[in-house]
């Protein structure tokens, strides 16, 4: 069966892509080519080419050679090229969304999502060109003094399957903007709503071939994409342990390499919080997506005067949410993204009760469907607690005073989002004293913007930042010293 006899496309008719890779135009993979499987069902969508490790190395010539006709291309026409880019997305939003809840098992809402920040994503980084590259400095000698910005030159970006587009795009976009070519390694599990989708959307909007290639593959093509002479700044997000090996690569190559990596994060709900509104805001943190976010609420710290209230709020939240295929119906949840995923998941909820806690809701699945499960009466050493789980499961531990909840809180080794729930003075103290790349004060933990700065720090990642213009120009750009005389200087020799 083809992607053709199951999804009716017209932009992404598989025709131009199927079993293929691109590089400055669309063609045959060297590692062959892999199903586009639908975790809901088992179905084969389509297929997509694997890039081997002599593609990336072909893709990074052609990318450098491109990427220097690119950067000297006017400001306006970059701007020009994103604008259109994200134009292309809010039109063809409904077929991409297809590919992103068949793909990668989202429900509508969050397919929707994407396509909405990846035209977002494009709208700012159309900003980019003619946003001012540099600052004139004082000298102490005659003559003038610059510090300006010049394009990083080749740009990889390897991204996951939680978000595939988001987590391509952010990226994606404002690299090209600032005039770098770029490498795209979508995760093999999401080639298309990762990959080709980007691919064909900066195809239609102008992009000159060879600008940006598409390489989807595994981990040598990973490690390729890293390794390239010609790669200038690796933009990667994924698991910290995956995320320790591009960091390590790129330090032995000399390579700046921005990582963007797990999270185990906090929901702090303080005494005097509205309960029912408390779990509602818990249940969306740890469920959305079925937990397979790297914002997700992975840990809840309630305080002891609500924690039973909030416990009995939030399982029966869970167990009233529905789970089944998001092509099919109306459901909350869809499937776990492949089967190690979901053993992972369930063995850490077994150990968790091994360990002590009890099941208030869920700790059951059929199939790569996961219900939604509420953890109660851990401790802090709960293997639940400790360890970022990546599905959909919350676990819910108590505390007593503040002092207690931030010990908590910072007593993990990640530090990417930390959402505080009820009066803002407490949440406002708290906020200044946990250690994490963003806090958000009632609200829960999965939030992004296209204009905000994302990262995390400690396990999460190297404290870099995507979004807004300060951001990503400090991501994907190098400072020049630039120095002019009006005639030549005098030396002593």
């Amino acid at each position: 069966m083809t992607v053709s006899d199951v999804i009716l496309d017209t932009f992404l008719d598989s025709g131009r892509w199927d079993g293929k890779i691109n590089i400055a135009g669309w063609t045959e993979g060297s590692g062959g080519s892999r199903d586009v499987i639908e975790p809901a069902t088992g179905m084969v969508l389509g297929r997509f080419g694997v890039a081997t490790a002599a593609d990336v190395g072909r893709a990074a010539t052609v990318a450098a050679e491109a990427q220097r006709a690119w950067a000297a291309t006017r400001p306006e026409e970059r701007a020009a090229i994103l604008r259109r880019a994200g134009q292309l997305w809010e039109e063809h939003a409904e077929e991409i969304q297809r590919w992103i809840i068949r793909e990668s098992g989202g429900i509508p809402a969050k397919a929707a999502l994407e396509t909405h920040i990846a035209a977002n994503e494009c709208y700012e980084a159309a900003a980019l060109p003619s946003h001012p590259a540099g600052e004139v400095l004082t000298s102490n000698e005659a003559r003038w003094s610059f510090a300006r910005r010049r394009p990083a030159g080749v740009v990889s970006v390897i991204a996951p399957f939680n978000f595939p587009l988001i987590l391509s795009i952010r990226s994606v976009a404002p690299a090209l903007a600032l005039g770098n070519a770029v490498l795209l390694k979508p995760d093999p599990r999401t080639a298309v709503c990762g990959g080709v989708a980007l691919m064909r959307v900066f195809e239609e909007a102008g992009l000159p071939a060879g600008v940006l290639s598409l390489l989807p593959g595994g981990a040598e093509t990973g490690a390729a994409v890293v390794e390239a002479p010609e790669v200038r700044v690796v933009s990667f997000t994924g698991s910290t342990a995956a995320g320790r090996k591009v960091g390590e690569a790129a330090a032995r190559h000399l390579k700046r390499a921005h990582l963007e990596l797990g999270g185990n994060n906090a929901l702090i709900v303080l005494p005097g919080a509205d309960v029912a509104k408390a779990a509602s805001a818990g249940a969306f943190g740890s469920f959305m997506h079925q937990g397979q976010i790297c914002m997700t609420t992975g840990r809840h710290l309630v305080h002891e005067s609500v924690y039973d209230a909030y416990v009995a709020a939030l399982s029966e939240k869970a167990a009233h949410l529905p789970v089944g295929d998001p092509a099919s119906g109306e459901v909350a949840l869809g499937p776990i993204i492949d089967e190690p995923q979901l053993n992972r998941i369930h063995s850490i909820v077994e150990e968790a009760v091994q360990a002590g806690a009890r099941i208030a809701a869920g700790g059951t699945h059929e199939g790569l469907f996961y219900r939604p499960t509420v953890l109660a009466d851990l401790s802090p050493d709960n293997p639940a607690f400790a360890e970022e789980i990546f599905g959909p499961v919350a676990p819910v531990v108590k505390f007593s005073t503040l002092d207690e909840a931030v010990e908590l809180v910072n007593a993990n080794e990640y530090g990417l989002s930390v959402g505080i729930l009820g009066e803002v003075g407490a949440a406002m103290t708290i906020a200044d004293r946990v250690h994490s790349g963003k806090v958000h004060i009632n609200e829960q933990t999965v939030l992004d913007e296209a204009n905000a700065p994302f990262g995390g720090v400690g396990a999460s990642g190297t404290g870099s930042r995507f979004g807004g213009a300060t951001a990503n120009i400090e991501a994907f750009t190098e400072v020049q010293w630039l120095t002019m005389r009006s005639d030549i200087a005098p030396y002593p020799f």
